[in-house]
């Protein structure tokens, strides 16, 4: 499997030395290289991209900022040399922080990683349009060394916890190596919403909404306020009250 990488890197030696990492990797496939992310915006908008690798101090935008800003938005893994950007990192759902001066060996564990989230992504299975059922009616997990099915109408939430997510179900709760935002992809829009970096909860399963939280089976879980306004409007949309 080759993966379709760009590198957004402002400082020519770094950007250099990650081309070099990039090629010398037979899996990996560059794309491109920047050295600013506003000449990138339309790669990234357009093409298919697999890996962002995305350095996070630059002039006129930074790396956060961009992917503030992205719609579509790859895999992607921060390189900086400064470590306090890590935690706003994990909180925009990147898959690795590469701290400069990066090792071939570190960026080898980060392609390593990504990899094997790629393979494990969940294949949603959908029934035929003529059927009626337009949304899909399930998807497949890994869960350790195999693949369980489930039942979208099962789904209670999701839950984000670093490098794997937990789905809970009616009837067990699924431990899978997995990102919360490629899940999220997933699903259908107009049946589950996210409410938090760290939740996807099913609009079939919320028992009470009160305030800033939502209750499902005597489980509070909190709404993030980055997801308010967006769930809000879900559950006016939804018609309920």
């Amino acid at each position: 499997m080759k993966l379709n990488c760009v590198i957004i890197e402002d400082e020519p030696l770094a950007r250099n030395l990650m081309i070099e990492y990039v090629k010398k990797v037979p899996s990996l496939n560059l794309i491109e290289a920047f050295s600013n992310p506003l000449a990138a915006m339309e790669t990234l908008r357009s093409a298919a991209i697999d890996i962002l690798f995305l350095d996070v101090q630059m002039p006129e935008i930074t790396g956060i900022s961009l992917l503030k800003i992205l719609k579509k938005r790859p895999l992607v893994v921060l390189t900086t040399a400064y470590s306090q950007y890590a935690l706003e990192g994990y909180e925009l759902d990147v898959a690795d922080y590469l701290l400069k001066p990066i090792t071939f060996e570190r960026f080898l564990k980060s392609v390593d990683k990504i990899t094997q989230r790629l393979e494990t992504t969940p294949v949603v299975q959908s029934l035929p349009v003529e059927l009626g059922m337009a949304t899909p009616a399930f998807i497949f997990v890994k869960d350790g060394t195999k693949l369980v099915k489930v039942k979208l109408d099962e789904i209670l939430y999701i839950e984000g916890l670093k490098d794997y997510v937990t789905i809970q179900t009616l009837n067990q709760k699924i431990v899978t190596l997995q990102r919360l935002k490629s899940l999220e992809e997933q699903l259908p829009a107009n049946k589950f919403i996210r409410i938090h970096n760290s939740y996807i909860v099913s609009l079939d399963a919320i028992d009470v909404i009160q305030k800033n939280e939502v209750q499902i089976r005597g489980v509070v879980l909190p709404v993030g306020d980055t997801y308010r306004k967006a769930f809000k409007e879900f559950i006016e949309r939804n018609h309920i009250q």
